[in-house]
């Protein structure tokens, strides 16, 4: 693996650099920058990808014939890398990174030539239906049931945890289409309109005060049988496709800011008189956090180096989702106990962005409570990090 970075990647650097430093705006920033959890708010997430499509790099991982950029592997990592380090908007995932690649490997051709240059313009916003109350981590109990009639599937049950439902116009879904047989043999996978007569959508409002995730209720929702992506019953099949998109990912970069954040928090606490940057405990911590970021870097450039020589990088997305999740939690830790007192305020209004509600404290203490606080479900959504362990015993350790 050769770590130093090539003329032709340094240049492609330089110029994501450069793009960022001259199209993200000020509200940009200050969407990106308050962000807490892993979606910034519809309006200023929507803005950044209009952005990024009009210049034709919204989609960077799609293949070059259906919108993508055809970048290299190492060229989507660099611009990964950098939009982490820039802090910009977080896009939403859901039609880019999940429902987008499934339709190119599972749908048909009418599907493709309808629903993808939608995604790709952010004509289309999507959710997830996925959980369901008791049915999480246990994905294949889920109960929500369809019953095909004609040409409809008539849909009846809930999902939760929707994130962004409220702003979705789509939602890519599991149902139970059948009870008779073992439970991952009777899902199907439909792509739902969310303006079709019978959805109820309510919110459910996090400990950090966001409105981000609702739950969802089917009562008697009829889908054309055409929205159904893969066969009848073969639902599983699909949803595992695409949780190999919803788990990997790029974490070192986000990371290392996260660690430079809170270096600059503890440089300006102070504990008994003493900046909280040279109190020897809280400084091993540090270190240790930067220890685990360098490691996982390296996990990162290998896997890179393996995907693009062409191999498979096998349970990689499992390693990199359980390894940045957790460390994410490690340096949301740490900024919580650095900013000391400044945690207890509740001041969702002030970190709203384009507020004119002062902060209590400085700058620094706005958001660290409430990224602690939504990123306790990093290490359970996209398949719990316990899971992740069990597929990586089997895999790796062949156990």
């Amino acid at each position: 693996m050769e770590l130093k970075m090539s003329a032709a990647d340094a240049a492609f650097r330089d110029e994501v650099r450069d793009y960022l430093e001259t199209h993200l705006t000020d509200d940009l920033r200050e969407a990106g920058r308050l962000t807490t959890s892993a979606f910034t708010d519809r309006d200023y997430n929507i803005k950044w990808h209009k952005i990024l499509y009009e210049k034709g790099w919204v989609a960077p991982h799609w293949p070059k014939e259906y919108g993508g950029t055809g970048w290299t592997e190492m060229q989507k990592y660099i611009w990964s890398s950098e939009c982490a380090r820039a802090q910009t908007p977080h896009l939403s995932p859901m039609g880019l990174r999940m429902c987008g690649p499934v339709i190119m490997k599972y749908g048909t051709p009418e599907q493709k030539d309808f629903y993808l240059p939608r995604i790709l313009s952010g004509e289309d916003y999507w959710c997830q239906g996925y959980s369901e109350p008791g049915s999480g981590s246990d994905l294949a109990s889920l109960q929500c049931r369809a019953v095909r009639e004609g040409d409809e599937y008539v849909i009846n049950g809930t999902k939760i945890w929707t994130t962004h439902a409220h702003f979705a116009n789509r939602m890519f879904c599991l149902v139970r289409t059948d009870a008779s047989d073992k439970p991952q043999q009777g899902i199907t996978f439909l792509l739902i309109d969310m303006d079709t007569p019978g959805i109820k959508i309510d919110p459910i409002v996090t400990m950090a005060g966001d409105h981000e995730v609702n739950q969802v209720f089917f009562d008697d929702v009829r889908v054309p049988v055409k929205n159904r992506v893969g066969e009848e019953n073969d639902g599983w099949t699909v949803a595992k496709y695409l949780l190999e998109f919803e788990r990997g990912g790029a974490y070192a970069a986000g990371l290392e800011v996260g660690l430079q954040q809170v270096e600059h928090i503890a440089s300006q606490e102070t504990v008994d008189g003493e900046k909280l940057i040279d109190d020897p405990a809280f400084r091993a911590k540090l270190d240790e956090a930067a220890i685990r970021v360098k490691a996982l870097e390296m996990t990162e450039h290998r896997i890179m180096s393996a995907m693009s020589a062409g191999q498979n990088p096998g349970p990689a997305s499992s390693m990199l989702k359980t390894g940045g999740t957790e460390l994410k939690q490690t340096i949301d830790t740490l900024a919580v106990e650095a900013i000391g007192y400044y945690m207890a305020p509740f001041e969702y209004k002030a970190r709203v962005p384009g507020s004119n509600v002062p902060s209590v404290g400085p700058d620094y203490a706005l958001t660290p409570v409430a990224s602690y606080l939504n990123n306790r479900a990093a290490s359970i959504y996209g398949g719990s990090n316990e899971v992740q362990r069990n597929i990586m015993a089997k895999l790796v350790l062949g156990l």
